[in-house]
Parts: structure tokens; sequence; C-alpha cells
């Protein structure tokens, strides 16, 4: 509790002087108990922010996604999904999921919450869905448990509810089956990063 203030006054009692010590000190209290309660406000709203509304309201900025010591993408965000995002970087686009991502860097302050139910239940599954109907082909990045990675090229060839099957190529070549090594499949949590020309 504040100590209160007594200030004596010479020459007797000024009854407007005393009232106005009380009304600065009540103001005072006033003002502290507003700022403690925006403090406390602004805590509990920063509580309650997901990461999918720190990364789209990072839209268009330069973002680093750093999955290992070794791999990272940077890019501008150009998309946030319910389950991952897009980086462009160059002529590449770089599909990321956000469970495959240790840290990012370059991350605004601002949150923005998704306002379509449709594309906030559009998950991982969905964009390699659209990824295998546009045969694209694809640098396919995989981790491991420890840390290691590896990367296969190719085009995925179909998608199950928590894994695809990818047509392993050699880099450059286009999907045919006389080019096609062998086939990957790979699960969702397994995927590090999908990158492919725009």
């Amino acid at each position: 509790m504040t100590p209160v203030c007594v200030r004596t006054y010479i020459g007797g009692m000024r009854w407007d002087a005393l009232f106005d010590d009380m009304e600065a000190q009540l103001a005072s209290r006033d003002l502290l108990d507003l700022e403690s309660e925006v403090a406390e406000r602004w805590r509990a709203d920063i509580a309650g922010v997901d990461l999918a509304d720190r990364l789209r309201g990072s839209m268009g900025l330069r973002v680093g996604a750093h999955l290992t010591a070794d791999l990272v993408f940077e890019g501008t965000l150009s998309h946030v999904g319910g389950e991952s995002l897009v980086l462009n970087d160059g002529p590449h686009q770089v599909l990321i999921p956000f469970e495959a991502v240790a840290r990012y860097q370059g991350l605004g302050r601002l949150a923005v919450a998704e306002p379509s139910n449709v594309r906030r239940k559009l998950g991982l599954a969905s964009a390699l869905r659209g990824l295998a109907r546009d045969r694209a082909h694809l640098r396919v990045f995989l981790r491991f448990q420890g840390g290691g990675e590896a990367a296969l090229s190719g085009v995925i060839d179909r998608v199950g509810r928590d894994h695809f099957d990818l047509a392993v190529t050699h880099p450059g070549e286009a999907r045919r089956a006389s080019d096609v090594s062998r086939t990957a499949t790979v699960p969702f949590g397994r995927l590090a990063a999908l990158k492919s020309l725009r």
C-alpha cells in the first residue's frame, strides 16, 4: 500500500489544499491500477496468440525457417496454411510443415487470425495433393531422429492421410516410368521441406 503523504499547513488548516492532496493521491493510485490492469490484459492477450497467427501477421516479410543447424530456408513468407507455410526464395517456393521448424527468424509482432474456416481446416495433405495434381518436380528434404536430414528428387504420385509416395528421379529429370528409380513412401512426420520451381 502506498504511504499517504500528509502535509502540514502553516497558519492553520487549509481545506482546499488538503482536498487537492487527497485527490492527487487517489488519481495517482487510479493511474497505477489502470496501468497494472492494461499490462495484465496485454499479457493475457499475448498468451492466447497462436504461432500460425504470428506467421500470418508476417506475410510479405523475409523470414528464416531454421529446421536444423545446417538446414535453413529463407524467403518472403507468401502463404500460411493450417499446418504449413510457403516461402518464396527467388525462382523457388519452399513448403515447410510447422512441426519441422526448430525456430524462426524475422517474424513481425503482428498476429492475424485466419478468418476462413475452410482455410483453417486445409492441412498439409491438401497442399501435397495440389502438388501431386500439378505433377510438380520437387526436391524433398527428410528429417531423421538425431537431427540428420536427406534429400530426394521426384514427383508426388499419391497422397494418403499421413504419408505420400514420391516417384524418385534424378534431379532435373521428368517423371517418366523409365526414369523412376524407385518409389519412396514418406510419413508426414518425417517431412522437413519441399522445394519446387514456381
